[in-house]
């Protein structure tokens, strides 16, 4: 599998990165895991959006789904490349119940005039078969429905958290995988939310108990550096860290 990382900045797009957006590809599947601030434009440097095969989205905060409305107008609007081609071209959605009024009220309140259903293939996430991956999902500890995902192939797997506070829920879904990419998105020196975000240090812990392989450290706001966030999380995790990039490019 290949993830590349369309953005990793927590909770609004900094300076330097969209918002949270990540590619993942597999035998020519094409697998978009959020859709967060300004990483529409991001994926159109890698793929052109109606040749993208299905899209999950872990939760409906804006930092991780506000570019579906942009979406809604490339697959409308666009040109070759961007028009959806009909209903048998329609590209499956994946995310919590509501996502549908959700992406309406945020693109136009009469958006559903538009027929988004037209353009995706709405539904809720369900254990199984998405092209070549198996996927299986868990709710994360967050204030709105979330849900982490966990994609498996060819012997390999991936993780994603999600936004999530201290989840033993992540912790099952990550046993034994091979990358976790976790967010990371309170600083050493900030107060900790309960039941809403993981510190540095305790996307380490969540991969340490895991046993997982490989951490990716993601979704670290502008106000917080990566390298801090990493150097957090390898105070308690043993395994290989790194930090998500805008454009990097992780095989796994």
């Amino acid at each position: 599998m290949k993830l590349t990382v369309l953005g990793c900045s927590g909770s609004m797009p900094g300076p330097d990165s969209p918002a949270s957006g990540y590619l993942l590809e597999a035998e020519g599947f094409r697998l978009v895991l959020d859709m967060g601030h300004g990483t529409f434009g991001a994926l159109q440097r890698y793929v052109q959006p109606a040749d993208v095969d299905a899209i999950v989205v872990t939760h409906l905060h804006a930092d991780h789904c506000i570019d579906l409305t942009a979406y809604v107008v490339a697959l409308r609007y666009g040109g070759d490349g961007f028009r959806c081609a009909g209903p048998d071209q329609r590209i499956p959605l994946i995310g919590p119940a509501g996502t549908h009024d959700r992406l309406a009220a945020a693109y136009d309140p009469l958006a559903r005039k538009l027929g988004l259903n037209e353009l995706f293939q709405f539904s809720t996430p369900v254990a199984g078969e998405l092209g070549p991956f198996t996927v299986s999902y868990a709710p994360m500890n967050h204030p709105t429905p979330t849900h982490g995902i966990r994609v498996t192939h060819g012997g390999r797997s991936l993780v994603y958290s999600g936004d999530t506070g201290e989840s033993a829920e992540l912790v099952e879904l990550a046993e034994g995988a091979d990358v976790l990419l976790c967010e990371a998105s309170v600083g050493a020196d900030e107060v900790l939310v309960p039941d809403l975000h993981l510190s540095g240090r305790m996307a380490g812990e969540h991969a340490e108990k895991a046993g997982v392989e490989r951490l990716i450290v993601t979704h670290v706001p502008p106000w917080l550096t990566r390298d801090e966030q990493v150097e957090q999380a390898a105070s308690a995790f043993g395994g290989v860290i790194e930090a998500a990039t805008p454009g990097g490019v992780f095989e796994i």
